[in-house]
């Protein structure tokens, strides 16, 4: 059979195709974004991003429902978008396998929380798999919708940063086949889950998650391993390679489903060890239920709750010694930025300049809360920002409330940021919001979404416009500005700043980093005038990587700038900082 080296993420992909598996859809969120990204490349599996991670599971659902298999991905925190629908899809099962990937980011590498999505599928009453390898992320994805279909219910495959990133070898399977045709098949009683139904589904619920637990002793994913029996140690996921470098000896009973737990392998595995742990990171979900089971067991009094493990933090846990350390060549800081060139500078400058208290989103613009533009002053969650700026509004004095402005991505505003307009018109808020619309969804890595013109299929389709839908929500002051232009971004926010009435100002200019013909062009690269440069450090202030600061040789505090021709995209910005004249086109 042929071998591979897949992410975890390639290597859910390819279960998927295995597993026979005809829809997919999601909306992009690190760490799981490369998911769907590479189902494209198996025509068999029709592949979407959806707007929000809401729409996506219910496109899913309704695959499943149609009778086919159907994979939905999202990062951790898109699940409680898409807790609404998984609350009631498991009441009513499925028809099709469907799979919800759920990517979580202990250590918080590209996300606002830590949370541990493990508690979902308890929440929810459904199974979870937890693969530990990129072979097990295909192999778990592929039992994922076999268990989906035997027990009727959605099955979460939960990852965590290291998993989904991380590469090892993988062996391919062929596409099953011999699934039954997807059709339309009327079942009222299973699928409208009004209350006379669910009433009857929620017993079968119960009982599927006890059949689930009792089925879980005889899994291949749950196996024990003995070794030294005087240390036990349960544990799941990327956890468990952790365990086997810190502590090679010690007996493991590797969890590949850890939920519904099977109490009966546990209770088992406990009676064969001296000494009991768990080993799992953030919270203690496995420990407590152990616990509960009234068995000893020591977790988190060792392992640290927050955050992610490693083998060394093992070790520090269970008091061993660390392996002698490798020298670390020292790399040079690349603390996050804006790319050079990024439309969203200049406006966060011009509300710097003007002292908004600006209610942020979840986007690249986010770091325009760094230094030196220091234009943030709320982020939350995604498509928040509309909502607390007219909530912030309610409760200011008149003059602060015209400060108050909310700025948002063009993805992330129709994620779930129209709704906070829609709500801002309806409620008469006088707040003004900024749309930064750079027509793709650049935080995960230059998606489409409906504003971009393109399919994940890279398939032409329809572009939202943002002028004409806000003037739909009832939006009287629209204005579209060039972002470049400092003057005009300027003198727009204040305008509309001082409006009594809902305003949005869209900016319109692409992200850098669009890679499709005729979307960005770069300009010719611009460069200081040494002779002209008085060492003001004006051009510093927008914080842009391309410009750098090169003090003089005589040992004076005063040097001049420098602009990186290979990194400048002449975007002209840093030109209308200076007031001597002394940046312009590189001859």
């Amino acid at each position: 059979m042929n071998k591979e080296i897949l992410s975890g993420n390639e290597a859910i992909a390819r279960g998927a195709y295995e597993a026979g598996c005809r829809v997919a859809s999601a909306y992009p969120g690190t760490p799981s974004t490369e998911i769907l990204e590479n189902t494209v490349n198996y025509k068999e599996i029709d592949s979407a991003w959806a707007p929000n991670e809401k729409v996506a599971l219910e496109v899913a659902i309704g695959a499943s429902f149609g009778g086919g298999r159907a994979l939905c991905t999202m990062k951790h925190v898109g699940v409680n978008v898409a807790a609404d629908p998984l609350f009631t899809l498991s009441y009513t099962g499925v028809n099709g396998g469907l799979v919800l990937v759920t990517a979580d980011d202990p250590e918080m590498h590209s996300s606002q929380n830590e949370q541990d999505n493990r508690n979902y599928a308890k929440f929810a009453k459904v199974p979870m798999l937890e693969p530990a390898d990129s072979q097990e992320c295909k192999e778990f994805t592929r039992l994922a919708f076999e268990l989906s279909e035997q027990y009727d219910t959605p099955v979460m495959l939960r990852t965590t940063t290291r998993i989904s990133h991380s590469k090892s070898i993988v062996t391919l399977a062929e596409r099953v086949s011999g699934l039954a045709q997807p059709k339309l098949v009327k079942n009222a009683a299973k699928l409208v889950m009004l209350p006379g139904n669910a009433r009857v589904r929620h017993p079968f619920v119960e009982d599927r998650i006890k059949k689930l637990s009792e089925a879980g002793a005889t899994m291949a994913i749950n196996r024990r391993e003995l070794r030294d029996t005087s240390i036990g140690i349960i544990t799941s996921g990327v956890c468990y390679q952790y365990v086997r470098e810190a502590l090679p000896d010690a007996s493991t009973l590797k969890l590949g489903m850890v939920h519904p737990l099977p109490h009966s392998l546990i209770r088992e595995f406990a009676a064969q060890v001296d000494n009991l742990y768990v080993v799992e990171e953030l919270d203690p979900f496995i420990e407590e239920q152990v616990k509960s089971m009234g068995i000893a067991v020591t977790g988190k009094e060792l392992i640290p709750l927050c955050g992610e493990l490693t083998p060394g933090r093992i070790r520090s846990a269970f008091g061993l010694q660390q392996p002698q350390s490798v020298s670390e060549e020292k790399l040079p800081g690349r603390p996050p930025n804006m790319c050079p060139g990024c439309p969203h500078r200049g406006v966060f400058f011009a509300l710097n300049q003007l002292k908004a208290y600006v209610t942020g989103d979840i986007g690249c613009y986010t770091l325009g809360f760094m230094p030196p533009l220091s234009a943030m002053d709320t982020c939350v969650c995604m498509g928040a920002s509309i909502g607390m700026a007219t909530g912030v509004s309610k409760v200011v004095s008149a003059e602060e409330r015209k400060r108050v402005v909310a700025v948002i991505g063009d993805s992330t505003f129709l994620h779930t940021g129209i709704n906070g307009l829609m709500d801002m018109v309806y409620n008469n808020s006088p707040s003004t919001v900024v749309i930064l619309d750079n027509r793709i969804t650049a935080m995960t890595g230059r998606q489409d979404n409906p504003a971009s013109g393109f399919t994940l299929m890279d398939d032409p389709s329809h572009s939202i416009d943002f002028p004409l839908l806000c003037k739909s929500l009832g939006v009287k002051h629209i204005r579209v500005i060039n972002p470049f232009d400092l003057e005009q971004t300027k003198s727009v926010l204040q305008e509309e700043m001082e409006r009594s009435e809902t305003s949005v100002i869209i900016t319109d200019k692409p992200c850098v980093l669009v890679k499709r013909e005729g979307v960005f062009q770069k300009g010719p690269a611009y460069t200081v005038e040494v002779e002209r440069c008085t060492g003001c450090r004006a051009c510093l202030k927008i914080g842009c990587p391309a410009i750098e600061w090169r003090p003089s040789g005589d040992g004076s505090k005063k040097g001049t700038a420098f602009i990186d021709p290979l990194l400048c995209t002449g975007c002209d910005v840093c030109r209308q900082l200076c007031k001597f004249d002394a940046i312009g086109r590189a001859k």
